[in-house]
């Protein structure tokens, strides 16, 4: 792909003109769409040594992303492109290589063993190939659906973007194999929802809480929690907006991140170090009411003008807890960060504090997963008695969520339904990741009054275990839990649910009875042991999948206290649903316009990089 080129400056002159007139077009194009501070608002480097750097935008009106591959180093050509899981197998590709005289870029997939093909459908569409002195720009675009059976449907979800470089010219595309290539994966959501900027009170401060200096480990991943306080006599504020701080150089190490507020009777500590070192004190593990959380590719985020998240003054901590993820595949040792969040604040309070309310399962091994299943759902509810109760009769608003699950989730989902019937999708993310998790603007606010009921499903894949995970605090346990973000704040704290302890019991009798004696899962056994005694056959299964479709529950319907509110909470039944939401059909483009009918020639403008 080298070409013969101009002066460096020459070649800096064509490139400045020439990206500037693609802009204009791309900013008139988008309609509107674009942020005026820059055509590109999103960006993210997808490899660890930074060799490729993505930047995005998103069109609505035209349901259209438009990429920009800024490739650092001089490669033989690049695959980038999505798949289900981040594998290289069975995803939908872009594919830039050359035969060692000509460039060539096509739309293509890859099948189940790694071979890659020409897509049938060109919807991947080259728009412009520049050499610049930073490296090999490619700009591009691709529709949200494209009704290809080879393609991506790109969502609202989480999106594992892949990545693979070639080291050496091919012959032809079906010669390229991801099995042998330089390769690797980066999760972001690439459709960011639009939501206007609320400007920031004139009174705005900030306090930056980040690691001081630390040695990243050169371990594949580590999270490092740092504890800082807050002065003695800090006064209540509202943070209206925190931004992430990311140490130069550091960009691909930083996962991401989150501030935890601990509880006001908490003792102080000054604590920083890997979260999971024996030297970490236990009482830490009580600050996990979320402040602020940063995930890759996530730019600033804001509060509504009309609400802020209190911070200080008379019966708050006096300490935050922050927890940054690293990761780093290519162990890279010795090198320091000092990255964090910074938090906005005001002395100024709006008219209303913003609250987080926790959605899903109870942290209890009564909600179990079966080993072996590849897609076991799991429900906590908020029931219409608990929101009846806790709520104001003019309702709360959700304008954002946070969903978290640990290692064996794949999909979590919050509807709200009402006299019955589902009504909207709160959060949904059918690719979620463990290993990236950020608050996220809803698109549109949801209101949720007195008698509403709140559904949140997790499903998850246990097909590498041997024994069931059970709901619990460990990593290797689970968790399903949505953190709603509303004003205003209310006393419900938490609003969620597991299987009436009394049928479980019920569960491990009939078992006993349908095995050999051999088989005890026995009563005076704590539920973790009772589950691990389980003979997972058709029969285990079923029956507590069936078990946790029907079986009354155990309602927390609880204060900031952790009391729960006045009532009668256990065997309670579940809600009775009667008119579910359908999954929206994928809409194919009115109008797919011209596209080419297979391998595009490419021209590579600029100089040498």
């Amino acid at each position: 792909m080298q070409v013969p080129s101009p002066s460096a400056r020459e070649a800096a002159s064509m490139y400045g003109t020439a990206v500037a007139v693609f802009l204009v077009i791309l900013v008139a194009a988008l309609q509107g769409s674009v942020p005026s501070e820059s055509p590109w608002p999103y960006h993210i480097l997808l490899d660890p040594e930074g060799t490729l750097e993505l930047s995005w935008n998103v069109s609505y009106a035209q349901a259209t992303v438009h990429f920009q591959l800024l490739v650092r180093e001089p490669w033989a050509g690049v695959l980038f492109g999505m798949s289900d899981r981040g594998e290289l197998e069975n995803a939908d590709l872009a594919v830039l290589w050359t035969d060692g005289d000509t460039v060539y870029f096509a739309d293509a997939w890859s099948d189940q063993k790694g071979q890659i093909h020409l897509d049938a459908q060109q919807d991947y569409q080259l728009l412009q190939a520049q050499r610049t002195p930073g490296g090999l720009s490619l700009l591009f675009k691709r529709p949200f659906s494209t009704c290809d059976p080879q393609d991506y449907l790109i969502e609202d979800d989480t999106v594992h973007l892949v990545y693979g470089l070639l080291e050496r010219p091919l012959r032809s595309l079906e010669a390229v194999n991801t099995s042998g290539l330089r390769t690797g994966l980066q999760r972001v959501q690439l459709l960011k929802p639009s939501v206007p900027t609320p400007a920031l009170p004139a009174d705005t401060s900030t306090k930056e809480v980040r690691v001081p200096d630390v040695r990243v480990p050169a371990e594949n991943t580590t999270y490092w929690c740092h504890m800082t306080k807050l002065p003695d006599d800090f006064p209540r504020h509202h943070v209206v907006m925190y931004e992430p701080i990311i140490t130069e150089g550091n960009e691909a190490l930083v996962h991401h991140m989150e501030v935890f507020q601990c509880p006001a009777e908490l003792q102080g500590s000054d604590f920083s170090g890997p979260c999971d070192s024996k030297m970490k004190p236990h009482r830490l593990g009580h600050c996990r009411h979320v402040l602020a959380a940063w995930a890759l590719g996530a730019k600033p985020f804001y509060y509504p003008e009309e609400a802020g998240v209190a911070f200080g003054g008379p019966g708050s901590s006096k300490f935050l807890l922050l927890e940054v993820h690293y990761h780093n595949p290519l162990l890279i040792a010795d090198r320091r960060d000092s990255s964090g969040i910074r938090l906005h604040y005001t002395a100024t309070l709006r008219p209303f504090d913003a609250g987080i309310l926790e959605l899903g399962l109870v942290y209890t091994p009564v909600m179990a997963i079966p080993p072996q299943e590849s897609a076991f759902v799991l429900t906590g509810y908020c029931t219409d008695k608990c929101t009846q109760q806790a709520l104001p009769s003019s309702g709360i608003h959700i304008f954002a969520s946070q969903l978290h699950t640990h290692l064996t989730g794949r999909k979590v989902a919050t509807v709200l339904a009402r006299d019955g019937q589902e009504r909207v999708i709160v959060n949904r993310d059918n690719h979620y990741s463990p290993h990236f998790q950020e608050i996220r603007m809803l698109k549109k606010m949801v209101s949720v009054y007195p008698g509403d009921v709140l559904i949140t499903s997790c499903t998850y894949n246990t097909e590498d275990r041997e024994l069931a995970t059970v709901g619990g605090f460990g990593t290797l346990e689970e968790m399903c839990v949505n953190y709603v973000h509303y004003y205003p704040r209310v006393e419900l704290e938490l609003c969620k649910s597991a299987v009436d302890p009394g049928f479980l019991r019920k569960y491990f009798h009939l078992v006993n009875r349908f095995n050999s004696e051999e088989v005890c899962t026995c009563p005076q056994a704590r539920v973790p042991e009772q589950f691990a005694a389980v003979p997972w056959n058709s029969f285990s299964r079923d029956t507590l999948k069936a078990l946790y479709g029907f079986a009354p529950i155990s309602m927390h319907c609880n204060k900031s206290s952790a009391v729960r509110f006045q009532g009668e909470w256990e065997l309670q039944p579940l809600p009775k649903i009667t008119s579910r939401l359908e999954e929206p059909a994928p809409r194919c483009p009115a109008h797919p316009g011209l596209r080419p009918a297979g391998t595009t020639v490419v021209s590579i403008g600029g100089g040498r990089s």
